[in-house]
């Protein structure tokens, strides 16, 4: 396991470091004004003969950063999943006109889509696993859903549209007696 070594910085705010197996030292600056500063080193003494790198990120290029570096485990993991035949599983970004914007998610099965599930409702930096029915949609919000393609294009349109793709199935019975 990987030591990660964390020193807050007075008035500017926290550097947190680690040594490759390699021998290079990698660290980021979390300053106190929402951008990062990410800096490596070639060696752990920090000499004369080290090459060093410093990179200045906005907030949100640290968090796209994170992504990309921490979402790869996350993505095989999903990958391994999508070959599990008639799954599928996708994001649904929401934007202020969709439907859902500002709606509870509700129960999708009471609409006639059965088979799907919502698996987390993602916010900003943090995820909403399993949410319930009475669990409120804003902009911005992604959710993750697991079910068949087919449902969750009928689910994706909903969402977008707020109606369904298909009609209910329906029972012609003959009153006549002929």
């Amino acid at each position: 396991m990987t030591d990660v070594k964390r020193v807050k910085l007075p008035g500017v705010g926290v550097l947190h470091t680690f040594v490759t197996e390699g021998g290079g030292k990698v660290g980021v600056i979390a300053h106190r004004s929402g951008h990062s500063d990410l800096i490596s080193f070639d060696d752990e003494a920090g000499g004369p003969e080290a090459t060093k790198v410093s990179l200045r990120l906005s907030e949100e290029e640290a968090h796209i950063l994170a992504e990309l570096l921490g979402g790869t485990r996350i993505t095989e993991s999903l990958t391994t999943l999508e070959q599990i035949p008639g799954l599928s599983i996708d994001w649904f970004q929401v934007d202020y006109d969709d439907h859902i914007a500002g709606q509870e998610l509700g129960n999708l099965a009471e609409r006639g889509i059965f088979g799907l599930t919502v698996v987390a409702v993602v916010r900003g930096e943090g995820a909403n696993p399993a949410p319930a029915p009475d669990f409120r949609v804003f902009p911005g919000d992604t959710l993750v859903v697991a079910g068949t393609p087919e449902k969750v294009a009928k689910a994706f349109t909903f969402y977008r549209t707020g109606e369904l793709t298909f009609k209910p199935k329906t029972e012609s019975i003959d009153l006549t007696g002929d």
